[in-house]
């Protein structure tokens, strides 16, 4: 799964490299965004733009906000099947930016926080899903979801499952609205080159949500990754 990320880049450099405008978006280095908080995605509509949407995807079907909590993350294998994902991965794909994931490694029945980032570290773009919710009273919601998928050699050391990192070809294919095919759409989601990631382990400071700072990323032990 993804249940943790980070977004530190340079505002400037992120509108660069995934080519939109901010147009005065409010920004700040994030060491450690959590579900349902805030994650900044590029979109098209009515064009290429950077939103901010709430993280954990509420279906238009859904009753309440609450469902969002549950839906942080999407399948690959299921995506196109599964009915609170299966539209927009028609429609309603995105890029959720980061510069890094956290995932815990379990050994000797204790939880080890392990950062994951690009070699050499820079920003990249998780394959995600939004939708457009509006609740009883009115109030509209846009949420997203992280697709995850297997993982490659190197998170199979550390969880099940990996976020689906999406090389830089491949992104403008995923936000293209015109591609409907699901399987080539689906043929997009697959474990990220091992080769080109690190892992290392971090300071616990990290399980609490309310960190939110440098020291998140600070290397603890290299040794073993």
């Amino acid at each position: 799964m993804c249940g943790r990320f980070t977004l530190t880049t340079d505002l400037s450099f992120l509108e660069e490299r995934f080519l939109f405008q901010s147009g005065g978006l409010p920004y700040s280095p994030r060491y450690n965004i959590a579900p349902t908080q805030k994650a900044l995605c590029v979109v098209e509509d009515a064009g290429r733009n950077a939103q901010y949407l709430h993280w954990g995807l509420i279906p238009p079907w859904a009753k309440d906000a609450s469902m969002g909590q549950r839906m942080i993350n999407a399948r690959a294998e299921t995506v196109a099947t599964k009915p609170s994902f299966r539209r927009a991965l028609k429609k309603k794909r995105c890029l959720v930016l980061a510069d890094g994931f956290y995932e815990w490694r379990q050994e000797n029945g204790r939880k080890t926080p392990m950062y994951i980032a690009l070699r050499p570290r820079q920003p990249f773009a998780f394959a995600g899903l939004y939708e457009d919710w509006r609740s009883p009273t009115g109030d509209a919601v846009r949420s997203c979801a992280i697709i995850t998928t297997i993982p490659n050699a190197l998170l199979a050391e550390i969880h099940t499952r990996m976020p689906v990192i999406l090389p830089p070809v491949a992104e403008s294919v995923w936000l293209d609205r015109a591609i409907e095919n699901e399987q080539a759409l689906v043929d997009l989601l697959v474990p990220y080159p091992p080769g080109e990631m690190e892992a290392f382990a971090v300071s616990p400071q990290v399980n609490s949500p309310a960190h939110d700072a440098p020291d998140c990323i600070v290397l603890v032990n290299r040794a073993t990754f």
